[in-house]
């Protein structure tokens, strides 16, 4: 076995990473841990719950929220990486990963995945026992996610649903089982961002992605990437207006919402989809489009608990 021969194209490879040794490197790079735009995106709607469902003083579980992320990410990656080995070998993108390069074999990444769920599991106990109960709910759309590529044309559906179930775990942390109207509007608009900003990172691997024989949004929406993206960002937009309006219903409120939706409409409109660089810089945008969601629904959490 050799150590990786090179860095997959779209990693944020630098820093601590590069004074690892190649063993501990190649397992950081099949947990993204070069990629932190990835667990980003999966603390923001943890972030989102939260605060809107009123816990917005909850700082300490902000960060135990923000620690699982990291990891349970990371242990996702890994059993994606695991399941998907044969295609990443055969895609451009992603050939060069350690396990589809042969640089770490499955035996070992199924070790460092375990360990990964041995964190999470620290993560789990934290919580409320309902919340606690939902945050298990998400291991089998996990563990499916990676064959929907093998099966649909729209695998960026089910991460939508994957990828976004840290909503319901931050709202039911503070609120249990109580006001579930809030949280499906607040869930559906995360689906729909989720499925939007997929899209756009998929647009690096079109090519490939039909060469292969596999499924992706970027390739069902064929010559209409930008108006269904421009769809998917607008109905988020709608259903959190919702989620906002169900718990604080005055329409000063909604306006929170403004510096989100006008990065969504530059996103949108500066799309250029036959550039791969310029789908990796709105796709990687979304983690500051997350932080202005975070502050929307903070400030109105806060006020409703006033």
């Amino acid at each position: 076995m050799t150590t990786t021969p090179q860095i997959v194209p779209d990693s944020e490879y630098r820093g601590v990473l590069t004074v690892l040794p190649p063993k501990l490197r190649d397992l950081a790079l099949i947990a993204r841990f070069d990629r932190p735009i990835g667990w980003w995106l999966l603390f923001w709607p943890c972030a989102w719950g939260l605060f809107l469902a009123g816990g917005t003083g909850r700082w300490g579980m902000v960060l135990w929220l923000l620690l699982g992320s990291i990891t349970m990410r990371g242990a996702g990656c890994v059993y994606n990486d695991i399941v998907d080995a044969d295609l990443d070998a055969r895609v451009a993108r992603t050939a060069a990963r350690p396990i589809a390069s042969g640089a770490i074999s499955k035996k070992v990444a199924w070790v460092w995945l375990f360990a990964l769920c041995g964190v999470g599991l620290v993560v789990l106990l934290q919580l409320r026992w309902e919340a606690q109960l939902v945050a298990l709910g998400s291991l089998g759309l996990v563990a499916a996610y990676p064959f929907m590529k093998r099966i649909t044309g729209w695998p960026q559906a089910w991460l939508g649903l994957v990828f976004t179930w840290g909503a319901p775990v931050g709202w039911i942390e503070v609120t249990g089982f109580d006001r579930l109207a809030p949280l499906a509007a607040l869930y559906a608009g995360c689906w729909a961002w989720c499925m939007a900003y997929d899209t756009i990172y998929a647009l690096q691997d079109r090519e490939d992605d039909a060469m292969v024989g596999i499924g992706s949004s970027a390739l069902s929406f064929g010559k209409h990437v930008r108006a269904g993206v421009t769809g998917l960002y607008s109905m988020a937009i709608a259903c959190w207006a919702g989620a906002v309006w169900l718990v604080r219903p005055d329409p000063v409120a909604l306006v929170a919402l403004l510096p989100v939706a006008l990065h969504f409409a530059w996103q949108a409109l500066t799309l250029d989809t036959a550039d791969g660089l310029s789908a990796l810089a709105r796709f990687r945008s979304n983690r500051f489009a997350g932080a202005l969601m975070a502050a929307a629904c903070f400030v109105v959490g806060a006020a409703s608990q006033l």
